[in-house]
């Protein structure tokens, strides 16, 4: 965690940025590899239909638990770090769980009572014993990331590791093993995670209390945080649908089979929005607090920053995943999910998260700044360009035409939210250093990655080989052609005294300060 002696030396944040973005990281790469175990695990023990309707249980639990959190997840953390005064803060986060806890608690109501239909239409076959778990999970896992945008309103990340990262993942994962060597099939999911939700709750707000008492007397903001809150509520469900409306219209207009090739995909292209998502954990509160002590100014240049960390964080695994998209499936699911079109779904899903992190953590700063009727029409604007996409293509290229409808829309999502972003703020991740970037990394290693992939076959031992190796080369592009500017002694600094060793040749290519 970042010290009071760090953030005096760093006036802008920018250590404790990315202190902070380095310990999410890791913490999510363990949340989000678990997922992919998890998936894994299912798809190799499940035939594909069995898969694409555990696949279609989560999206449905997914839209739930968005509509339950009804946008207090950024609310909380907005609000408690602005308050110094322990009454306001707890009241702050009893206010966000006592108005979600109604609105979860109605979502969870009309779910169940429409589960019949929701099956009906969406499964080959009767699952509602199963979509029935996956809707009793939503609850405990509501006040889970409420717990969490609690911790993070304190700009803590390991309570935040800890307890969702490793415990509820971790368990999860375990639950979901045990479950299914129990012989109890298809629904070892939905029982997993009903039963590691809950746990999770009570983890996140056990370590909570350790930062405030939640017992206690309150001082509710109720006024201040509904006006926040509701428009990230239909902003939020409006994202939750652009990640999920996909798999739902597969489910629609093709055979749950279908879904599962294309969920085999999905989970792997989201690996890269993983290290995209890792410094906005703490981006938002910190945006927060710039803009109320008046140095919104400094902003821009950590929106500049960040922007040009995870870009160079997530290039090799978006060269990996689309210069050998069918290898890397294989290797990870299985031949039998080595489908036509599910190279081309990952390498088109893949591009669209990467063509989405090059904007920037641009909602988060809205979110920080506070224009959440700006996500709002943001938000629309994508969903609605998604759904009208996956009427259109679905039907004539299936699990491709709904990668490129996904795609196109998250791509389009981040990059208007950049423009309503630049407009009110004028914040923007292009700088001399990250416009180098953006243009020579691709236009120098697609070529030569796509030259192998024609003659090289991976496999799973020898992937990472080559993630490594592009990992190696992107840093070698960005030495040899000065894409390295002289902050970049920050994260450098942190990674040699986390690992404990000097990192060669890297800082004789990095400026001294202008």
């Amino acid at each position: 965690m970042t010290t009071s002696e760090d953030m005096a030396d760093d006036p802008t944040g920018l250590t404790g940025v990315v202190s902070s973005a380095s310990l999410v990281l890791v913490g999510s790469l363990l949340g989000s590899s678990s997922k992919l175990v998890e998936r894994v695990i299912i798809a190799r023990l499940l035939p594909p239909g069995s898969y694409g309707q555990v696949s279609l249980g989560i999206a449905v639990m997914s839209l739930g638990l968005t509509l339950g959190i009804a946008g207090f997840d950024q609310g909380i953390p907005r609000f408690v770090s602005r308050f110094d005064d322990e009454r306001d803060r707890r009241g702050t986060w009893l206010t966000g769980i006592a108005l979600s806890g109604i609105i979860t608690l109605v979502v969870t109501a009309l779910l169940l009572f429409r589960l019949d239909w929701v099956t009906r239409t969406l499964f080959d076959d009767t699952a509602s014993r199963l979509a029935t778990l996956f809707v009793l999970a939503i609850p405990m896992l509501v006040g889970q990331q409420l717990g969490v945008g609690g911790v993070r309103g304190f700009e803590n990340t390991i309570y935040r590791t800890y307890s969702r990262d490793l415990l509820y993942n971790g368990l999860r994962l375990g639950l979901l093993v045990a479950f299914l060597v129990a012989g109890l099939g298809v629904f070892a999911a939905g029982y997993a995670y009903v039963i590691a939700g809950a746990v999770g709750f009570l983890a996140i707000h056990y370590f909570l209390n350790r930062l405030m008492s939640l017992r206690g007397p309150v001082r509710t903001h109720p006024r201040q945080l509904l006006w926040f809150s509701l428009p990230l509520l239909f902003s939020a469900a409006v994202t939750k649908l652009l990640s999920q409306i996909d798999t739902i219209m597969l489910g629609y207009y093709l055979s749950n089979a279908s879904v599962g090739i294309y969920d085999v995909a999905y989970p792997l292209a989201l690996g890269l929005g993983v290290v995209f998502s890792s410094f906005g954990f703490i981006y938002l509160p910190l945006t927060s607090r710039f803009d109320a002590s008046g140095r919104r100014g400094e902003l821009d240049r950590v929106h500049k920053l960040t922007a040009k960390w995870t870009v160079l964080a997530g290039f090799p695994v978006f060269l990996t995943f689309v210069a050998f998209p069918t290898d890397v499936v294989g290797a990870v699911f299985g031949a039998e999910y080595v489908e036509p079109g599910v190279g081309a779904t990952l390498a088109i899903l893949s591009t669209g998260f990467f063509v989405s992190g090059m904007a920037g953590y641009c909602q988060n700063a809205l979110s920080g700044l506070g224009y959440t009727r700006s996500i709002l029409a943001v938000n629309v604007i994508s969903a609605v360009a998604n759904i009208v996409l996956n009427v259109l293509l679905i039907p004539a290229y299936g699990i491709v035409g709904a990668a490129a409808a996904s795609a196109l829309s998250f791509a389009t999502l981040n990059w208007v939210a950049f423009a309503f972003l630049y407009r009110v703020a004028r914040i923007s991740p292009f700088s001399r250093y990250t416009v180098k970037m953006y243009v020579l990394l691709p236009l120098l290693l697609f070529p030569p990655a796509l030259a192998l992939s024609t003659v090289l076959t991976l496999n799973l031992l020898t992937i990472p080989v080559f993630a490594i190796v592009a990992g190696l080369a992107t840093l070698a592009v960005c030495a040899a052609t000065g894409c390295f500017q002289p902050e970049d002694e920050i994260p450098l600094e942190l990674i040699e005294d986390r690992l404990g060793v000097d990192i060669p040749l890297i800082r004789r290519y990095i400026p001294d300060e202008e």
